[in-house]
This record gives C-alpha cells, structure tokens and sequence, in this order.
C-alpha cells in the first residue's frame, strides 16, 4: 500500500497518521506538496479525481479517498485497538459523532479558511464577508462539542475514537487560522489537553 499525504497543518492527512500511530500501523507516507499544487497536477488528479489529499492506493492500484474510508478500510485489515466501535450501536455513536464534528465545526472553519484566510486569496475568489461570518459559527460548534463532552473524557464515553481524531485535527487547524477555542469553553480544552497529550498527537 501506498498513502500520499502531506505535512501539518493539513488536517485531512493528519486524521491519518493519528489513526496509523494509535493503531500502531507502520505505513509510509509519500509527501505531495500542496505548496507547489502536486495535488492539482494531472498524474495525481488521475488518482483521485477531486486533486485532494490524502490518498490510499491499494497494491492491486485500488484508490480509496477520503480520511474516514482511508480509516474504516485500514481498521477492517487492522481490527486490534478499535477506533470505530465494536458493537452495533458503538459503530453507529461514533460515526453519528464524526458525522456531527465534520458538519457543525469542520464545515464552518473550511468556509473561513476557503474565504477569508490570506493564503488562500490567490487560490480562489473570495467571499470575505461570507468568510468572517464563520467565525461565530465556529465558536458556537466549539462550545456546543464542549456541552457534549460533560460527563466523560472524550467524545464517545471514555474511550479515545475516530470521533476524537476528527475532532482534534479540525479544532488544531481552526487554531493555526486564527480560531482559538472559546476561552469559557473549559471542558473543551481539558478534553484538548489530553488528547494532545497523546503520543499520536506528534504524527
């Protein structure tokens, strides 16, 4: 198998090497270089049609995209250490999870970092005050996840999951553009602090 990926701060490929590192999965990662638009180029576009990272490609040349399918695949030939659940209604909590911090945080601070980022205004026409709207939305998915959290150590109960790499990617980017958690959002940022204090944090 090969895993084309790229360094932080991009998120999606992060997902990955967290998930790799938990499951203690040894897979070498091959370095696109988004700076230099290798995604967009047309030998990578031909692997996944979207010009987006990461990717996984199969030894029989399969392609699966998208962090979540990169994960579900990897867990199905890896099952040790779960990270999506073992019963029926474990599965289902967790990927409910996933679904939720994807749509109500990862939605929002893709919209800020797509519309009003500098670093992005040489990629795209923006929209800035669509762009700067986001941040409200932001903290207010932020706070909401730090209401989820009472009661328990990590998103699903008290045991690290996918819902938690999900979540740490999206809230560490959303910081590094310029959305910091919510200063009263206590249980949010106790809940960072230990999953950062993970060793697959680092990967």
């Amino acid at each position: 198998m090969k895993l084309y990926g790229a360094p932080n701060p991009a998120p999606n490929p992060r997902r990955v090497r967290i998930f790799l590192a938990e499951k203690g999965i040894d897979l070498p990662e091959t370095l696109v270089n988004m700076m230099q638009r290798e995604h967009k180029a047309d030998d990578f576009v031909a692997k996944n049609s979207l010009g987006q990272i990461p990717v996984l490609e199969l030894d029989d040349g399969e392609i699966i995209t998208e962090t979540i399918s990169i994960c579900r695949y990897l867990e199905g030939i890896h099952p040790d250490k779960p990270l999506f659940g073992t019963t029926p209604l474990e599965v289902a909590k967790i990927d409910m999870a996933i679904r939720r911090v994807e749509f109500q945080l990862m939605n929002p601070v893709g919209n800020f970092w797509r519309h009003a980022h500098p670093y992005t205004a040489k990629l795209l026409t923006q929209f800035k005050d669509f762009g700067e709207s986001n941040r409200e939305a932001v903290a207010r998915a932020m706070l909401w996840l730090d209401r989820e959290l009472e009661g328990h150590d990590f998103i699903h109960g008290n045991s690290y999951t996918m819902a938690d790499i999900a979540a740490l990617t999206t809230v560490d980017f959303a910081d590094w553009i310029g959305l910091p958690m919510p200063e009263d959002a206590k249980r949010l940022r106790d809940w960072h602090a230990r999953v950062t204090a993970r060793p697959s944090a680092a990967a």
